[in-house]
């Protein structure tokens, strides 16, 4: 059977885009549809890709800044049919509108948070005439993502938060089936000049919804902890103005830097608004610790005095309390590393297959998280 998969917007390196990564390599010979693709700024992986994007795509301004083509997005991907026997769209917010005959799975990483209730944060950095156009047309866009949530055979999606937030605005049941990590313990290590072992580590694009300039101002109450932050954004000149002495911003890093700078980190510090949270994995893989905040995917990624600890708002003050209690916990590799091993990318794969197969999803969750679950 003929598999294609969708996916919003290749223009960064994120999450989302290595669970693309990750989806090519469970079916090698689909191509990947997108609205906007720029080499450049997105994982390089994807040139040896058959990656097909759309007449938007030939918009410079686009591949620049996607955010700048929202509102037309919608439209752009119902113009669209895919010939396919099976179309798995990865979306959190425009693939899952594409039209097809084939068997439609839809993996969710969210409902659009510039639709409903988590708009006005999410959209802090916009263009404010794609705020305003947004704000003006938003009952169609409404309308036009719930239809397009109803076009789907089957649903998928990331975390139990995500989960929830599914059946809360398009009534619809998804199915668990967690993302892993591709980053690979056993693959090439590249040291960063000028950082010595034991630092803690946040890695995150800069949008102000992450919250990365309170994790920068938490290092101004430990003056003895050096802090290196690892990401670039639309925020990032709030985060440098956040950044003391003791905290390094690296914008951009490759996949062997980063091995190294998990396994030669103390802790992961995540702050942000997350509907997974791949980082907490990422860094568990290499048994160090996270302190997270206490929301969304990190419920799942994070198993609270085993992993690490959670802080519940993500102000300086909760951060640095809770640096301090991992960084004093005394949480031993065995059992993070162990948590970690649920969510490699091997398992996601076949997972994945199993779901798309049966056409009936599959709840999947680390045991001690269905454990917590089920109390």
């Amino acid at each position: 059977m003929s598999v294609a998969i969708v996916h919003d917007y290749l223009t960064q390196r994120g999450g989302a885009e290595r669970v693309v990564l990750s989806m090519v390599k469970a079916f090698p010979d689909a191509p990947v549809y997108t609205s906007v693709y720029e080499p450049a700024s997105t994982f390089p992986e994807f040139a040896d890709i058959d990656v097909r994007p759309m007449v938007l795509s030939r918009v410079s301004l686009l591949r620049r800044d996607h955010r700048r083509g929202l509102p037309a997005y919608p439209f752009a991907f119902s113009a669209r049919k895919v010939d396919a026997d099976i179309v798995l769209c990865s979306s959190s917010g425009f693939a899952h509108g594409i039209r097809t005959d084939g068997f439609k799975v839809v993996y969710c990483y969210t409902p659009p948070r510039w639709l409903y209730k988590e708009a006005r944060p999410y959209m802090r950095q916009w263009p404010a005439a794609v705020v305003a156009a947004t704000y003006a047309l938003r009952p169609a866009l409404r309308r036009w993502d719930r239809r397009a949530a109803a076009s789907a055979d089957c649903y998928l999606t990331s975390s139990t938060a995500v989960r929830d937030r599914i059946a809360r605005e398009y009534g619809i049941e998804s199915s668990v089936v967690p993302p892993g990590t591709n980053l690979g313990v056993d693959g090439e290590r590249l040291a960063v000049p000028g950082l010595e072992v034991g630092f803690a580590l946040c890695v995150s694009r800069m949008l102000s919804y992450k919250n990365v300039d309170a994790v920068a101002r938490a290092f101004e109450r430990m003056p003895h902890l050096q802090l290196v932050i690892v990401g670039d954004g639309p925020a990032a000149s709030h985060v440098r103005r956040a950044a003391g002495r003791n905290v390094r911003i690296l914008p951009e890093v490759t996949n062997s830097e980063l091995r190294w700078l998990y396994a030669n980190c103390s802790l992961l510090i995540a702050a942000s608004y997350e509907d997974f949270g791949l980082t907490p994995v990422e860094a568990a893989t290499w048994g160090r610790p996270t302190a997270a905040l206490r929301s969304g995917g990190f419920l799942d990624t994070v198993v609270e005095g085993v992993t690490g600890y959670f802080f519940d708002e993500p102000t300086p003050e909760s951060i640095a309390r809770t640096v301090e209690r991992v960084v004093g916990s005394g949480l031993t590799e065995g059992p993070i590393i162990d948590h970690a091993s649920f969510y490699t990318e091997e398992a996601f794969i076949a997972r994945l297959r199993a779901a798309v197969s049966d056409g009936q999803g599959l709840v999947g969750l680390p045991p001690a998280v269905a454990e917590e679950a089920a109390r």
